[in-house]
């Protein structure tokens, strides 16, 4: 079978036209026909019924086509990827992240290694579409709402409450999940609206608060400021407390006690299908970097727990 003939069919399937086709290749419209044509001879079917205003794929050209596509699209992935691989990794990276997250020393890092890729950075709290605006990656926190999007895992932190010293020595140091109810919170946006948060205990003790709070932020390090300015308590993920802790500007409370679950972090890309090689770079460092970062935070925390008690 000529190959170069199964790739002009895929693209007369997908313009639905044999003369945009042949504006795309380059080619006379006569010769892209007759390359179809000459497939079906080889085949011995009648792929395509056409007609003087359109192009209709037959049964069979139909069952042919759901087959070749994507066998065709692998072979033109793996030749880019070959392709890439024989030069130095180059052009621009967009990403998008959200502004809390501090990843400017792994992009620091990262330039030094590949001076060669641009990555253009876009931080924000909006969940942002990635098909849509262009962008090739996207750090997110949280539930994952759109399915279509390829998801790489990076890690789970828990969440915890916290608050100054100054907030406790006026409003009092709560010593049971019942006592958060009676404080002020600082809220994150994305519990704004959700008043009743379940708790899961030290020894697998469940439980629910309703909180109340006037100071709402999109972003955790604005959340957190507030806290250390004795706004409230607020519930925020480790990595983001943790040197506010060890600084003595925040206080753990409850330290057995956490929000039910965790957060997840997690990388996305658009789709799984050919991924360049400056994208995946980019990904897979981000996500060692990022994993190296989760845990150090963590075990941060974890001993600094255990040098207070």
């Amino acid at each position: 079978m000529d190959y170069n003939r199964v790739a002009l069919f895929i693209k007369v399937v997908k313009h639905g036209s044999f003369t945009a086709t042949a504006r795309e290749v380059g080619l006379p419209k006569s010769s892209v026909s007759r390359s179809v044509l000459h497939l079906e001879e080889e085949l011995r079917v009648r792929l395509l019924q056409r007609t003087t205003r359109k192009l209709v794929l037959t049964e069979v050209g139909q069952a042919f086509y759901e087959s070749v596509v994507g066998a065709m699209g692998t072979l033109d992935e793996a030749e880019r990827t070959v392709q890439e691989q024989g030069r130095e990794v180059r052009g621009t990276v967009r990403i998008t992240a959200p502004s809390d997250l501090e990843i400017a020393n792994a992009l620091a890092e990262f330039n030094r290694m590949y001076p060669l890729i641009r990555v253009e950075v876009v931080l924000t709290a909006r969940r942002v579409d990635l098909v849509a605006e262009g962008f090739d990656l996207a750090l997110r926190g949280g539930r994952l709402d759109d399915s279509s999007l390829v998801a790489r895992h990076i890690g789970d932190t828990d969440l915890r409450f916290v608050a100054a010293p100054s907030y406790l020595k006026k409003k009092g140091r709560p010593k049971k999940p019942a006592d958060l109810s009676k404080h002020q919170f600082v809220l994150y946006q994305g519990f704004a609206e959700r008043r009743v948060l379940p708790l899961s205990g030290p020894a697998g003790e469940q439980a629910s608060i309703e909180v109340v709070g006037t100071l709402t932020g999109d972003d955790l390090r604005f959340c957190r400021e507030l806290a250390e300015a004795a706004a409230g308590i607020a519930l925020l993920p480790v990595p983001i407390v943790v040197d506010a802790l060890e600084a003595g500007r925040l206080e753990l409370l409850l330290p057995g006690w956490k929000l039910a679950g965790s957060s997840a972090l997690n990388l996305l890309l658009p789709t799984a299908k050919y991924v360049p090689m400056r994208v995946a770079v980019l990904r897979d460092f981000l996500v060692g970097w990022l994993q190296r970062e989760m845990t150090e935070r963590a075990a941060a925390c974890t001993a600094g727990q255990r040098r207070r008690r």
